[in-house]
């Protein structure tokens, strides 16, 4: 397997371009590394498109290093190459901002707090198949590595009674859109227009009602597992132990709910039927993630592709600057809405 090369011309058979291993003892992350200088991703990628996909399904997630990949414009080529039609980013969970067409920040969260594992839009009536970060700058001062986990080790280990519940009655999203708390609805829908929000919600089975001068309060039912579309598996995909009021500090937590009541946290999980979800059910999904993570440290032009189905990512505290960019792409709707 060979693929052209755009920057510099060598000869030779892919184990003189590359080297393969997998990083971490759980084995779903694989390192392809570049063995000689100025090798352009999006080349290398567009001669062996067919292998890098099926080595993504055979693992979850596929680091590339030591390409030469060094500004936005080259991520976006590469991502392209993978993917032609990247995807915006609507229903927004997390503040970004769009750098190129189509590719974003990183979520904009305080650096020393954790962002924990998730699968990206899970909460959503659709969301990205495959996702794409690309290493601008790793933390200057330490930390901000990616911690991923591989669905394939997490979906079996789920206690029975758990996951019978969550299948029998799906996760219900609340979400209280307020400027002083959250994400504004504006930026969250990408619009001013409320008839346009709206018309967004009766389409993707989504509750909504406008509070007060600028407010909006969504509910929505979700799935709790999905089947991935390549593979058929059938894998533990929501957000509800990221939205979970469990999942926010302590003293915060306290504080919102004196101040807003549990209806009027800026976003919360329950269980599908509207009862709330157990403290101790949202730690012990959390543990399985946190049991089973791969560290992924993040080196300057490192591009990280991941099939959103099989695993899940997060971010640890960083100090200092760090700037990494992310893409999605392979847009999944769950038609039963």
């Amino acid at each position: 397997m060979t693929g052209p090369i755009t920057r510099r011309r060598a000869s030779g058979t892919v184990p003189e371009l590359v080297t393969r291993r997998v990083l971490g003892g759980e084995a779903f992350v694989l390192l392809i590394e570049a063995t000689v200088p100025d090798l352009d991703l999006a080349g290398w990628l567009a001669g062996c498109l067919s292998a890098v996909r099926a080595e993504l399904t055979r693992y979850a997630a596929i680091m590339f290093r030591g390409f030469a990949v060094d500004s936005a414009a080259d991520f976006s080529r590469a991502a392209r190459t993978v993917s032609p039609e990247l995807l915006g980013y609507l229903e927004r969970a997390a503040a970004r901002t769009e750098v190129a067409d189509r590719v974003f920040t990183s979520t904009e969260f305080a650096a020393d707090q954790w962002i924990p594992l998730h699968h990206e839009m899970s909460y959503s009536h659709n969301w990205p198949s495959l996702l794409y970060f690309y290493c601008a700058l790793p933390s200057t001062e330490g930390g901000g590595a990616t911690p991923l986990t591989s669905e394939r080790l997490v979906t079996p280990r789920i206690p029975a009674e758990i996951r019978d519940r969550f299948l029998r009655d799906g996760v219900r999203y609340v979400r209280n859109y307020r400027p002083e708390l959250d994400l504004p609805w504006q930026e969250a829908f990408q619009t001013g227009d409320r008839r346009e929000v709206e018309a967004y919600c009766d389409a993707t089975a989504t509750e909504y009602q406008w509070v007060g001068q600028d407010g909006l309060r969504t509910v929505a039912r979700r799935q709790a597992m999905a089947t991935h579309p390549g593979t058929g598996e059938r894998l533990w995909f929501n957000h509800a132990h990221l939205f979970h009021q469990s999942n926010m500090p302590t003293e915060v937590r306290a504080a919102l709910l004196r101040e807003y009541g549990t209806d009027g946290l800026p976003r919360n999980a329950y269980y599908g039927d509207g009862t709330a979800i157990e403290d101790e059910v949202i730690q012990a999904i959390g543990g399985l993630y946190r049991d089973h993570a791969v560290s992924v440290p993040w080196h300057t032009g490192d591009v990280l592709v991941v099939d959103n189905f099989l695993a899940t990512h997060g971010r640890e505290p960083f100090a200092g600057d760090r700037r990494i960019l992310v893409a999605m792409s392979d847009l999944y709707t769950d038609r039963s809405l």
